[in-house]
C-alpha cells in the first residue's frame, strides 16, 4: 500500500529537523551487539559437568554457553571438538579452558572467531611446549617445589586417571566429601600421549588472555601457573582454592569470564 503524498512529506520534514539522526551511523550493523558464546572445555580427569557451577551464572547474565565434551584421547582430538564447537556458535567466541584443557585453547583458540582466552588453573604451552617440557623445566631443571597431585596415578592401557583418594585429598580437598566422590566417579581417562603432545601455534600470543591462578593447587604448581600467566602478559586473578577453581568458586570465575566477554 503506497502512502498518501502529504504523509511522506510530513515525515521528510520531520527527519530533516532531527539533526542527530543518520542512518549511516546510528544504525547497527546486524548482530554488532550480540553476546559472544562461552565455550567451556574441561581438563583431564574430569567432563563437561565441571562447569555445571560456572553455566546457570553465564546463562542468567544471557550468555549462550557450551560445555564440550572432549574425549582426552590426544591433543588433535580434543581440538577438533572444540573447533566442532566453534564452528557452531552464530558468532564471537570466548575460549575458556580448564588444566589440560588449556593446552587445548592454546591450540583451537587461533580461530577467528574467538575474541578472548581464559585459563583455569590451566596450562598454557608456548610454541614447542608440552606439559611434560613445563613439568620437566620446573621441577627437574629449576628444582621448583613440586606438588603431590599427580604423585600416585593409575595408568592402564596407555590411559592415566586418579585414585579417588587423591581427589578428596589434593584434586578437590575444597570441596564437600561427596563432591569430589562424585567428581572421582566420574572422570575423564586422559591418554598418557597428551602429556608429551607440543603446541605450534599459541593463540594467547594474539588474543587477550586472562589466567585464574589457584593458589591452593596440588595438580598443578600455583608458582608454574603464576609464571604462564606473567609471560602471557595476561589479565591475572588469584583465588584460594583447589585445582577445580570452577566448583570452589564458580561466582568469582564467572566473574572473569565476562569481563574476558566485555560484559558490563
Amino acid at each position: 500500500m503506497r502512502l498518501p503524498l502529504a504523509y511522506t512529506a510530513i515525515t521528510t520534514f520531520m527527519l530533516a529537523m532531527m539533526p542527530e539522526y543518520s542512518p549511516a551511523t546510528d544504525i547497527l550493523p546486524a548482530g554488532a551487539d550480540e553476546k559472544p558464546t562461552i565455550i567451556l572445555v574441561h581438563g583431564a580427569f574430569a567432563d563437561g559437568s565441571s562447569w555445571n557451577k560456572v553455566i546457570p551464572i553465564l546463562q542468567k547474565k544471557g550468555y549462550q554457553t557450551i560445555a564440550v565434551q572432549n574425549p582426552l584421547t590426544s591433543l588433535n582430538d580434543d581440538v577438533a571438538f572444540v573447533d566442532r564447537a566453534i564452528a557452531e556458535a552464530k558468532g564471537n567466541v570466548i575460549l575458556v579452558g580448564h588444566s589440560w584443557g588449556g593446552v587445548v585453547i592454546t591450540q583451537a583458540g587461533n580461530n577467528e572467531k574467538v575474541k578472548a582466552l581464559v585459563y583455569v588453573a590451566a596450562y598454557a604451552p608456548d610454541e614447542g611446549q608440552s606439559i611434560e617440557t613445563i613439568t620437566q623445566d620446573a621441577f627437574e631443571v629449576r628444582k621448583l617445589p613440586n606438588v603431590p597431585g599427580l604423585a600416585d596415578p593409575i595408568v592402564e592401557d596407555g590411559f592415566i586417571r586418579l585414585k579417588e583418594e587423591a581427589v578428596l585429598k589434593h584434586f578437590a580437598q575444597d570441596l564437600p566429601a561427596h563432591e569430589a566422590k562424585l567428581i572421582a566417579a566420574g572422570q575423564g581417562r586422559f591418554h598418557v600421549s597428551t602429556i608429551s603432545a607440543k603446541i605450534s601455534n599459541p593463540a594467547w600470543k594474539s588474543k587477550p588472555s586472562f589466567f585464574i591462578v589457584s593458589d591452593n593447587d596440588h595438580i598443578i604448581s600455583p608458582q608454574v601457573e603464576k609464571e604462564m600467566a606473567e609471560r602471557m602478559r595476561a589479565t591475572t586473578f588469584h583465588l584460594p582454592t583447589s585445582h577445580v577453581a570452577m566448583l570452589a568458586q564458580p561466582q568469582k570465575v564467572a566473574e572473569v569470564i565476562l569481563q574476558a566477554a566485555g560484559d558490563k
